[in-house]
């Protein structure tokens, strides 16, 4: 066990059931109460023991001291042991003796005094724990220490402490009380994994930089604010010969840690991560690590689906494909292409369209901007009607030709209100929240907005067709940036490593642009591109290329 004295300084100590444990923390404090210095003056030993009982006095004072901390530790059990029945039992504890002449003592003293010597050794490495380590370390030495105090104690009382002539010492250690409040502290605590970059999704990156951030708990669900707890993180693969990745650990002190791994190889991998030894929530992790997408190799369509006047598209997580079609309906496509349903029909009743224009699904939930309506309509992935939002008018939850809607991570729509020049954000219940307008001017404020999409970090972005620009706000409508060029944009798809993909209405194209906004790639060949959606299974490209009639998938 390596136990730190002072900087720049170990001493190795051995002690059963703990090897080769590499222990660090920080400085506890050394915490004493008042009646250490009263029990001092009422022992009145010979001045040849006064160096050995202040040593064992010490042990004592270093078990108070341990148990005094306890007011820093978090603990499952609801009754915490009473200071002052520590303090009675501490002082029940120590060496009564009478003086009763000063003649040396031979064998017995030597014997006595290595026993003490001893004690003295944990007396020492009491101290040392309380003003170098951790409180949960603290607290998982705490029966160790007691253990082998006990045991040397034992061996101090079997010693015949009554010399040849004119000298009697009578000892009296009593410890089982301590012992017993020491094992009374409990468990410390149980860890969760808080949301982090690998709860919304289970597929990673070939050799791309991911950051976990986990925030430790108690059992109460109480956020733990001190660092200190042991953490790894690993990514183990399925196969490479079970190759792992081991992940640095940045603890924050202050209840919160960032582990950053890079996977290295491709194909099933787990991920685990622990705190102090435990499995924290979702570990293990099954990921599937796959090569980084090139969207410079996009040309030629694997798929065409043939489609009357296509508007929006978006992809359920089983691979259907919904479409908006200016036939005034949604057509659903299996993943080979075949048409298996039709969702709508013309008209202004619930679950009726008149040329609606953009449509997002999560998970049995879909969203469909109704241009003609004035109005969203929300319904099941089954064609369902559930509830409308909205009606002609510029105030707050009304529409003037809504063209694109998306669903965010809360539930939240996000709806672009194209006659209105605006970004409006709801509730799930269709409760209107956010008015995103800029007050008309400056680089806050759109000309036409079309597509929307959410970045990695849950910014929207807006291809604002008018000013042929993309422009980015935080979710509570904080403007961040624009950038690109594009020729009157119309859609806008974002993948989970934060490259945006624009379908450009009158450039006729798809331009790629790279998280930071620089255009990367330009795939041309296409006419009046509307809509643009990535397939959640594995990323293909999906674009409503409305002059053409067809929806193309392209595979990355």
């Amino acid at each position: 066990m390596e136990l730190p004295l002072r900087a720049g300084t170990t001493r190795r100590t051995a002690l059963s059931g703990s090897e080769g444990l590499e222990l660090s923390g920080a400085d506890c404090g050394d915490e004493r109460s008042d009646y250490e210095l009263q029990r001092a003056r009422s022992i009145r030993l010979n001045k040849e023991f006064l160096h050995s009982q202040q040593m064992i006095a010490n042990v004592v004072d270093e078990a108070d001291a341990v148990l005094v901390t306890k007011k820093w530790w978090s603990r499952s059990h609801a009754t915490k042991p009473s200071l002052n029945s520590v303090v009675s039992a501490i002082d029940d504890a120590g060496f009564q003796g009478q003086r009763r002449t000063t003649t040396a003592l031979t064998l017995q003293k030597e014997q006595f005094e290595k026993m003490v010597g001893d004690i003295g050794h944990y007396a020492d490495m009491a101290s040392q724990i309380l003003q170098t380590h951790t409180d949960h370390e603290i607290v998982a030495l705490g029966g160790l220490i007691p253990t082998e105090l006990q045991a040397t104690l034992e061996r101090v009382q079997s010693i015949s402490l009554t010399p040849n002539k004119h000298y009697n010492i009578t000892a009296s250690v009593k410890v089982d009380d301590i012992i017993q409040n020491l094992s009374n502290l409990g468990n410390l605590f149980e860890f969760d994994l808080s949301p982090s970059t690998w709860t919304s999704t289970s597929v990673a990156r070939l050799e791309t930089r991911y950051d976990i951030k986990i925030q430790s708990k108690t059992s109460k669900g109480e956020e733990y604010p001190h660092g200190g707890v042991e953490v790894k993180g690993e990514m183990r693969s399925k196969t490479h010969n079970g190759a792992v990745v081991y992940g640095k650990v940045e603890d924050h002190r202050d209840g919160t840690y960032t582990i950053t791994l890079t996977p290295q190889t491709a194909g099933p991998h787990q991920l685990l991560i622990t705190m102090d030894g435990q499995h924290v929530q979702n570990s293990p992790n099954d990921l599937d690590v796959r090569p980084k997408r090139d969207y410079r190799i996009l040309c030629n369509a694997q798929q065409v689906i043939q489609c009357d006047r296509p508007r929006g598209v978006t992809i359920h997580d089983n691979g259907d494909v919904y479409v908006v079609s200016e036939n005034h309906c949604i057509y659903v496509f299996d993943q080979t292409g075949q048409l298996k349903n039709t969702i709508g029909s013309s008209g202004s009743g619930d679950g009726q369209f008149l040329y609606p224009y953009g449509i997002s699904i999560k998970g049995d939930v879909l969203c469909v901007a109704d241009f003609g309506n004035h109005r969203v309509q929300k319904l099941t992935s089954s064609g369902k009607f559930l509830h409308k939002i909205g009606q002609q008018g510029s105030g707050h939850g009304q529409f003037n030709r809504p063209v694109a809607v998306i669903i965010d991570s809360t539930n939240k729509l996000i709806v672009s209100d194209w006659g209105n020049h605006r970004i409006q954000i709801f509730n799930e219940n269709g409760g209107w929240l956010l008015t995103m307008d800029g007050n008309g001017s400056g680089n806050h404020s759109f000309n036409h907005p079309w597509g929307l999409a959410l970045d990695p970090q849950g910014n929207i972005h807006v291809a604002d067709n008018g000013s042929n620009t993309i422009k980015v706000f935080t979710k509570e409508g904080v403007y961040v940036r624009m950038y690109g060029d594009p020729n009157h944009p119309s859609g806008i798809a974002i993948d989970d490593e934060g490259y945006s993909l624009v379908s450009e209405w009158d450039g006729n194209c798809l331009s790629i642009y790279d998280p930071e906004g620089n255009k990367i790639h330009t795939m041309g060949n296409l006419k009046n591109p509307y809509g643009t959606a990535l397939d959640p299974r594995d990323g293909s490209v999906f674009i409503a290329n409305y002059g053409a009639n067809t929806v193309l998938k392209y595979c990355v």
